[in-house]
Order: structure tokens, then C-alpha cells, then sequence
């Protein structure tokens, strides 16, 4: 199979950058939003992480693929990302845990790819100009005939895609005879997140995006509620900020991961922003200024809460501040048993500092 990854291939960014690499995985062409991905390691959790739907990821680890791919280490059931950009594309791997190759499995799920490149100089230029659409294809090499391809791929900006993530059937997850029964709301959950609820004595049922609070209420009497994290622009999902306010006209307990974040911060009129390059990795520092405490985190969004109009709330506090660029990574409402964070505290890959959030959440529905 290793004389499949010598073919050619062409990455063609917005601003009409080109760079020429080598095919991985399907032959094929993709668009999507480009971006990267900071992370040593991970690289199965990030391409079957939903809230990188409609996303092309640029690996910044030098070797991709390297340590082959095993069925247990996903966040969902199938590979979400739009298509993979690396340098080194490693198809023979080293662990006995194993599987298959990561050719194998990008040609089951049909993920386009491109590799031998300078991913350096791209993520440079990425970071300085921010984060825009990119095509690859390994069967156009005529970049007129590309660009005319990548102009109809659809802006990120305005775009509402965890209903196209989220699980068409409600399911449970965990023992139902748990001390706690929480009803998520899947707007792209990942798997990891369940078991951190699982393990926490906790039996989840996971429902549509599109479910209403009544629905979730009647149907299953939840001892709290969970906000997902998931792709696109969360000031595109009125049905979920529509949600979200019913839950708080209610003292249920009310927990958000990162979209979910940004969904409880429109619930209280704190709008949202497209950032100009978001945050993906395992190191972001973050303080919880409640308790003035730092802790290393796994982030992965591209919309974030406009910080000034979090200030100005007179509805929620700040918990948590990124050290980095001081963006908004933690609230909670006043008088409310409703708190969420931007970051990742299942952590699948990355640091363990922030699970205290789910023991957290655990203690709101204990009281």
C-alpha cells in the first residue's frame, strides 16, 4: 500500500495559497474550514471528535498515523473531520493494540487527505491570517478548476451543524439504577464525556438536538441537565438557546461544555464571536479565579462568548479566564444552579486538571 501515499495531491486555501503534497487516504477532493490542532497526541480522538464537522485539521506532531488505530479510542462512531492535512502520513504502525492502518481507515470512512508538507509554514500562515476554507484534492490538479470547487463550500460563520451530528434517536447510557439521571442534550457529544458521567454514578439519557425541555422533562424526570459540546456557530441554533432558557426557568442543575458554553451564555443575551484562529490543543492555562487555581486544558472551538459583554452581565460571574489571550473560558448564573466551561475537562486525550468540574455538577444535584 505504500506506493499509494507518492501520488500527488494539492491544498488550496481561500486566499489562493497552494501547496503540493502527497495523497492520504481516500482520492477523492473535500473542502471545509481549515484549522490545527496544537496536540501531541490524540490524532483519533481529535478526527472522530463531532466538533470538528465540516473542519480540515492540520496535525502540528510531525508523525500521523504512527501508532495505528484502535476501534475503543473514539468520540463518536465515525471519523467527523472533512479531510486531514500532516507532514509525515505513517501508514506502517508499531502497537500490538492496533487494529488496522490509518490508510485502512480513512479509505472505509472516505476521508481525503493530503501529506508531505510543510505543515510549519501553513500553520504560520493560518495563525496570521486566521482561520478560513481550504480544498484538497488527490484527482484536480487545475487550480482554476479548484478555486470555482472551493468557492461554493458554505462560510462557517452563520453555520448550524449539530443537528447533522447529532444522534437521530435518543439512547441511555450508564446503569439505571444510578444515584443520578441526567438528560443530555447531543449537539456533537463525545463519547468520553459519558463515561466521565458514567463513572460518577450517573445514568445518562442523550437526546436529539432538536428535543424540547418538555420532551426530555416528561419523558425521563432528569435530575439535571447537560449541555453538549458540537460544531458550527451557536448563534445559528435558536432552538437550543430556546432550550437552554426553559432549563433555567426551572433549579435543575445545568452543565456546559464549550458549544454548550456558548449556548448558556446566549441564554442569558451574552452574544458570541467567530474567533479569529479559536483554540485547539492540550496546554491551554486557564485560572479559576473563584478559587485561584490554574489548570492545563484540552480545548477545541472556534466560536467563543464576547468578553466585554460578559463583564458588563448583570445575569452571570466569570470562573474562568484563559492565561493566554484572557478570553472567557467559565461562567456561572446568579442565583442559578447553571455553570459551563469553554474548555474540555473529559480531556480525552490531555490533562485530568479540570474533572473536578463533573464532581461539581454531581454535588449541585447531591444538594
Amino acid at each position: 500500500m505504500n506506493h499509494f501515499t507518492k501520488l500527488p495531491a494539492v491544498l488550496l486555501l481561500a486566499d489562493g495559497t497552494v501547496f503540493y503534497g502527497k495523497a492520504a487516504g481516500k482520492i477523492g477532493t473535500t473542502t471545509g474550514e481549515i484549522c490545527f490542532n496544537t496536540g501531541m497526541t490524540g490524532y483519533q480522538e481529535i478526527f472522530t471528535d463531532p466538533s470538528y464537522f465540516g473542519q480540515i485539521m492540520v496535525a502540528t506532531n510531525a508523525h500521523i498515523g504512527n501508532y495505528g488505530i484502535n476501534t475503543d479510542e473514539v468520540e463518536s462512531g465515525n471519523i467527523q473531520i472533512a479531510g486531514l492535512v500532516c507532514k509525515n502520513y505513517n501508514i506502517a504502525y508499531s502497537r500490538k493494540q492496533a487494529n488496522e492502518s490509518i490508510q485502512d481507515y480513512f479509505q472505509e470512512q472516505n476521508i481525503v487527505g493530503i501529506s508531505d508538507i510543510d505543515t510549519r509554514q501553513l500553520v504560520r500562515h493560518i495563525r496570521d491570517k486566521g482561520a478560513m476554507n481550504a480544498i484538497i484534492s488527490s484527482e484536480i490538479s487545475d487550480i482554476d478548476q479548484l478555486k470555482a470547487k472551493l468557492a461554493e463550500a458554505p462560510d462557517m460563520d452563520g453555520l448550524e451543524l449539530s443537528s447533522q451530528v447529532s444522534t437521530k434517536e435518543s439512547y441511555t447510557f450508564g446503569d439505571e439504577n444510578a444515584a443520578y439521571r441526567v438528560a443530555v442534550l447531543d449537539l456533537g457529544v463525545k463519547k468520553n464525556i459519558l463515561r466521565n458521567f458514567d463513572d460518577r454514578d450517573v445514568y445518562a439519557k442523550v437526546y436529539p438536538a432538536k428535543t424540547t425541555f418538555e420532551e426530555m422533562e416528561k419523558d425521563f424526570a432528569p435530575s439535571g441537565y447537560f449541555i453538549s459540546n458540537g460544531p458550527g456557530d451557536p448563534s445559528a441554533m435558536p432552538y437550543a438557546i430556546d432550550t437552554v432558557k426553559k432549563i433555567l426557568t426551572t433549579d435543575k442543575p445545568l452543565f456546559g461544555i464549550c458549544l454548550g458554553h456558548q449556548l448558556l451564555a446566549l441564554a442569558n443575551d451574552i452574544p458570541t464571536k467567530k474567533m479569529f484562529n479559536g483554540h485547539r490543543g492540550l496546554n491551554h492555562p486557564v485560572k479559576n479565579v473563584i478559587i485561584n487555581h490554574c489548570e492545563v486544558t484540552s480545548q477545541n472551538h472556534g466560536f467563543g462568548v464576547v468578553p466585554e459583554a460578559v463583564r458588563a452581565s448583570d445575569k452571570v460571574e466569570i470562573t474562568h479566564v484563559n492565561l493566554n489571550d484572557q478570553s472567557i473560558e467559565g461562567i456561572r448564573v446568579k442565583n442559578k444552579n447553571a455553570f459551563s466551561v469553554q474548555y474540555h475537562p473529559e480531556s480525552s486525550p490531555g490533562p485530568h486538571d479540570s474533572r473536578y468540574l463533573f464532581d461539581d455538577f454531581i454535588g449541585m444535584m447531591k444538594k
